[in-house]
């Protein structure tokens, strides 16, 4: 299975360090605020806050965050979560 096959979960996982033995072992809200290096958000708000993004009014929704921290352009979460 290739990196673009992986749920959000394994990608969030694989960037915050998480993986054992290829397969994640925490939560999305977890992984990303690890992450991120931020505590107890949800994760839009931790991958807003890990994009810079300080005012929740104008954060961006799931795959637009993660495409602007991936330096894609109109992927979809999975698939943006691959380049990170």
């Amino acid at each position: 299975m290739s990196h673009n096959d992986r749920t959000l979960t394994y990608h969030l996982n694989r960037v915050a360090g998480l993986l054992v033995n290829g397969q994640p072992t925490r939560g999305d809200a977890y992984a990303a605020n690890v992450y991120a290096g931020t505590a107890n958000l949800e994760v839009v708000g931790a991958l807003n806050a890990k994009a810079g993004f300080t005012d929740s009014r104008k954060f961006l929704e799931l795959a637009g965050v993660l495409n602007k921290l991936a330096g894609t352009t109109d992927l979809g979460v999975d698939e943006a979560a691959s380049y990170l």
